[in-house]
């Protein structure tokens, strides 16, 4: 590495307990546990597993991702909720469950049982259908729900999930009504949808470009604030007249309480792993929307969706 970039890098680490984890004395002497509260084989796992090695290769130790999938995240959340905050259990968090779980229901974790370490990805949601699914675009769609309500099924990871209150919302904005089918994780989902269990998929736009450019699946709308570059041709919600932007953002927690050395070291590696030139062409080939964001924007961001997400309750409570 240069000293240029050395010294880019010295710049962009804004947090100074990142800094100066540098000079740290906390060094992990076994293995690291990443719990995934979603199954083996969606975009949250492949993401997880790809940062565990940069991590390890990083911290000098094994970092072992452990799958515990179920109620739309919240074993996986809980479980690391509940483990101890020595920096040998982390685990990746998704918005929105990670808010909206606590909020919805009497959740066995709440956003500030977790020590933030950084955000990752930025995922936007999209809408999927089969190659040869009669439904060709997003007007096509309105137009078979409106002709069948309550009987066209989409698949989501969940109550809660972005996936789901998109739906909820474009069912609000158009006056239509869908059939809610959850799963365990992606996977699952898209797996239903390449089998033709169900007509409909409601997962983020990363988790469908590598069937799409196969040509098995297809997108109709992306959910992000503006076209994902990915996947330009994509109109998004808000272009097709609704009103309409979620997605999920994939950042790496702890429990809280960790002691402020061992939060800086497991930041920092975050960091130094994000900026790797090799991860960032691994994070191209799963086409990862990457997005980084310090302990402290990481909250910020957060504690911002809690709010929003309190109120949407307050308005529409998503039970099922």
């Amino acid at each position: 590495m240069t000293a240029t970039r050395r010294g880019v890098l010295a710049a962009a680490l804004a947090v100074p307990a990142i800094a100066r984890a540098q000079g740290s004395g906390w060094r992990p002497d076994r293995q690291i546990t990443m719990i995934v509260a979603f199954a083996p084989g969606g975009g949250t796992d492949a993401a997880a597993r790809t940062i565990a090695r940069f991590m390890e290769k990083d911290l000098g130790q094994p970092v072992v991702v452990l799958n515990r999938p179920g109620a739309g995240g919240e074993i996986g959340f809980s479980e690391l909720a509940r483990a101890r905050p020595d920096g040998y259990t982390i685990g990746f968090i998704n918005t929105p469950t990670i808010v909206t779980i606590p909020i919805e229901r009497r959740a066995r974790f709440k956003l500030d049982d977790f020590a933030l370490i950084a955000n990752i990805v930025d995922d936007p949601g999209g809408i999927w259908v089969l190659n040869d699914s009669p439904i060709r675009d997003f007007a096509g769609l309105l137009a078979a729900a409106r002709a069948q309500p309550g009987t066209i099924g989409y698949g989501t990871t969940g109550i809660g999930s972005d996936d789901h209150l998109a739906v909820l919302a474009i069912e609000r904005a158009t006056g239509t009504k869908f059939l809610h089918i959850p799963f365990a994780g992606s996977s699952q989902v898209k797996q239903n949808l390449l089998s033709r269990a169900i007509p409909l998929a409601v997962m983020n736009m990363a988790e469908g470009i590598a069937e799409w450019r196969q040509g098995v699946i297809r997108p109709i709308a992306q959910m992000g604030a503006t076209r994902w570059d990915v996947a330009a041709e994509v109109p998004t919600l808000k272009e097709l007249g609704v009103d309409v932007v979620e997605g999920s953002m994939r950042g790496m927690a702890a429990p809280a309480g960790m002691a402020p050395e061992v939060m800086a070291r497991l930041a920092l590696s975050v960091r130094r792993t994000v900026d790797d030139p090799e991860f960032q062409r691994l994070a191209a080939q799963q086409n990862l929307p990457l997005r980084f964001l310090d302990p402290d924007a990481y909250r910020t961001e957060l504690v911002a969706l809690r709010t929003r997400y309190e109120a949407l309750w307050a308005q529409h409570p998503w039970r099922e």
